[in-house]
């Protein structure tokens, strides 16, 4: 246990005090803990501890690198359509302008669902810059609901990476994930969200920030209808492997569909080809446009993608080393519930990789022992679907690419 401390702290040194390159403090902190074990026990030997570290990193890929790849191309696409805007300005005219904050809050769960954090951040927020100016409100009154709504749902709702990984780490229920993604997810947002919001303006002032839209002339905007359903199917589409599940239906030839189009991979591909019909065709985009867009997306998420395998080498360095469980058995004999053993793993590896993603990871595979050691938690239970969102709720940090000052320019 010791040396998994020792790791972390490692981790966390050379990230927020010597500002090392993420990857590059995973790889040493795994080599690292791998040294104590050697030097120690002997059971293991350096080769094996690298040869650990690149199988968890590729292993983690292979899961869910189609999935990144795809979720940023969907939010790319829904951005240049400028979908979010319209969503906005129908939430305004339904709920009135009193209600701005309401707008917002909807807004941000929206696009959250399935859009990257950082896509969504610059999504909205030249929404919440107008609003502030033309409204006289706060700006940050406006802008932490939209920040904690968008955070949570990057953290919690499938088909966001760090939600899959833990779902299929943990075997647990991708149904009952979203449920309570949504049953837990939307209450902890309103309190970081709306009420700290309220709390903060009496004590922080912050100017609105200055933002000029840019207008293409002749750009046909998609429909609020077509909008909400395009943000809202690859949800729908991952339901149907839960629909198949309770109805007990795997096989037969519509069940077998169901659970291939439920898979997060499937459901996230048919969205992003209906979302290049209903955000670029039908908005008058050409093909060569509509590439362009996809290229550009793929290329901002290099480092996430590799920071992503980097966690999940660090974990299976972990398991190699036999760390984790002796971490399971602590937790199991000092009475540590699950739900704040994940949050205590994530909260770490988020304060030093500023990655939600990374976090989770690295927490699933500590608490994926801790269910096999406890034969009264089965991976189906509730507790175990608790778990899975909970460990998907890393603590936030000024590292994450959202709080880059870049984002609010």
């Amino acid at each position: 246990m010791l040396y998994a401390l020792i790791a972390i702290a490692v981790l966390v040194g050379l990230v927020t005090w010597l500002k090392l390159n993420p990857f590059i403090a995973l790889l040493l902190s795994s080599l690292a803990l791998g040294a104590m074990v050697v030097g120690t026990s002997g059971t293991l030997s350096m080769t094996e501890v690298l040869k650990a570290f690149q199988t968890g990193f590729g292993n983690t890929l292979a899961g869910t690198g189609t999935i990144i790849v795809l979720g940023v191309v969907f939010g790319k696409l829904l951005a240049e359509s400028g979908g979010a805007g319209v969503l906005a300005k129908r939430f305004i005219q339904v709920l009135g302008p009193d209600r701005i904050g309401l707008c917002i809050i909807l807004l941000a769960l929206c696009v959250g669902m399935t859009t990257w954090f950082a896509v969504g951040l610059l999504l909205i927020l030249p929404i919440v810059i107008t609003l502030a100016k033309e409204t006289g409100k706060p700006f940050l009154l406006l802008v932490l609901p939209m920040l904690s709504f968008l955070s949570v749902m990057h953290g919690l709702m499938p088909p966001h990476p760090g939600p899959v990984i833990a779902i299929e780490a943990l075997k647990a229920d991708m149904g009952k994930v979203i449920l309570w993604a949504l049953v837990l997810g939307i209450p902890v947002a309103a309190i970081a969200g709306p009420f700290f919001a309220k709390l903060a303006v009496k004590r922080v002032e912050v100017a609105t920030p200055e933002f000029t839209p840019s207008v293409s002339v002749g750009q046909t905007l998609p429909t609020f209808g077509l909008t909400i359903f395009t943000v809202l199917l690859p949800v729908v589409l991952l339901l149907t492997g839960t629909l198949v599940e309770l109805l007990q239906a795997k096989e037969a030839l519509w069940g077998k569909v169901g659970l291939f189009v439920g898979h997060p991979v499937i459901a996230l591909l048919l969205s992003v080809l209906f979302a290049m019909w209903a955000f670029g065709k039908r908005c008058g985009r050409t093909a060569g446009e509509l590439l362009k867009f996809s290229e550009q997306s793929v290329a901002g998420i290099g480092m996430t993608l590799i920071l992503v395998g980097a966690g999940g080498g660090f974990a299976l360095v972990m398991r190699t080393a036999g760390v984790d469980k002796q971490l399971a058995e602590l937790a199991a004999s000092a009475g540590l519930p699950l739900l704040v053993y994940g949050w205590l793993v994530s909260a770490f590896i988020r304060v030093a990789t500023g990655s939600a993603t990374v976090a989770i990871t690295v927490a699933a595979g500590f608490i994926a022992p801790v269910l096999a050691a406890n034969p009264g938690t089965s991976p189906n239970s509730w507790s175990s679907q608790l778990v899975a969102v909970r460990s998907s709720c890393p603590t936030s940090t000024t590292a994450a690419s959202g709080w880059s000052r870049n984002a609010w320019a």
